[in-house]
């Protein structure tokens, strides 16, 4: 059984004000602070921009290509040709690939990447022709 009961409008108005005057939560203001490290002037629109998971490479998505950044020295490292049509780009940390999409090609491309380290042998000793198609480097001094 459902029972009404009338408040009087005076008491309402004092239940009201008594609870404006609550104390209320304060927020505490907190400031961020930033610095521009680097700003890149291009050349085209950048139409995305992602970092690889390692934070080595840049990777800027512009009109027909995109640009490979290293850092810290914030260079092009190497360009990748795409079509024009592709707009946007992930990066996939797990198998190390930019993904590539067109929204008005209803396409995507995977690009896998595999980075290849050089190493200079001038000056080092060394056993067999110095033009062989093969060199086997051992660091047993890190051993």
């Amino acid at each position: 059984m459902l029972r009404r009961i009338k408040i009087p409008g005076l008491v309402l108005l004092v239940l009201c004000f008594s609870f404006s005057l609550a104390p209320r939560p304060v927020f505490a203001e907190s400031e961020i602070e930033w610095t521009l490290k680097k700003q890149l002037t291009l050349d085209v629109v950048p139409k995305d921009v992602v970092p690889s998971a390692d934070g080595k490479w840049i990777y800027v998505l512009t009109p027909g290509e995109i640009l490979v950044y290293s850092l810290p020295d914030y260079k092009v490292a190497t360009r990748i040709p795409v079509d024009k049509t592709f707009d946007r780009m992930t990066f996939s940390d797990q198998n190390n690939s930019l993904i590539v999409s067109s929204t008005a090609e209803k396409t995507v491309k995977i690009i896998q990447l595999d980075f290849v380290h050089q190493f200079s042998l001038e000056g080092l000793p060394f056993q067999g022709p110095a033009n062989a198609p093969v060199t086997l480097v051992v660091f047993s001094d890190y051993q």
